[in-house]
């Protein structure tokens, strides 16, 4: 798997040339934010109205689907509950890394812009974050590219330990 950045801007998303995109729902976090926030926004508060509704809770395990065109270009939007923020630890990321995994595999697709679980509120360090990720896609080669949505402090510190990771390996 390959990993690229963009940063958590509408106008960067909007740039981003994939057919899907996934992002994290905290089920303790009304109105949404990080990228859910960022789309909930451009669809007229639509995602804020299945929460409302609860027809979509953010609770781990549950996936929901919407169509992301023609407010982005995205054609598939994909929200992954990953619980209360207060209770978010390593164990829900490996399980929303897991299920977005299964889910993208079951989709047919190959690339996505992904904004990680636990990241839009700094519950998991950046380089932990990718690693772990890196380490549950290298078993699946159905995964080429996922665009991270990260700050450019994140970009940087994730490229930099991937780097001296790929060291690391060569020296051993």
């Amino acid at each position: 798997m390959d990993l690229r950045f963009v940063s958590r801007h509408l106008r960067r998303l909007d740039l981003a040339a994939t057919e899907v995109l996934l992002a994290p729902l905290s089920e303790d976090e009304r109105p949404p934010h990080g990228v859910a926030g960022l789309v909930d926004w451009r669809l007229g508060g639509r995602l804020s109205q299945l929460l409302a509704s609860g027809y979509a809770t953010g609770k781990v395990g549950e996936v929901l689907l919407m169509p992301g065109k023609p407010k982005l270009p995205f054609d598939k939007l994909v929200f992954f509950g990953s619980g209360p923020q207060s209770a978010f630890g390593e164990k829900t990321f490996r399980r929303v890394i897991e299920s977005m995994l299964t889910t993208l595999e079951g989709l047919r697709v190959r690339s996505a812009v992904v904004e990680l679980p636990g990241r839009h509120f700094d519950a998991i360090p950046a380089e932990l974050a990718a690693d772990i990720l890196l380490e549950q896609a290298a078993s699946r080669p159905e995964h080429d590219v996922w665009t991270l949505v990260e700050p450019a402090e994140a970009q940087r510190s994730i490229t930099q330990h991937m780097v001296a990771e790929r060291r690391r390996v060569r020296q051993h």
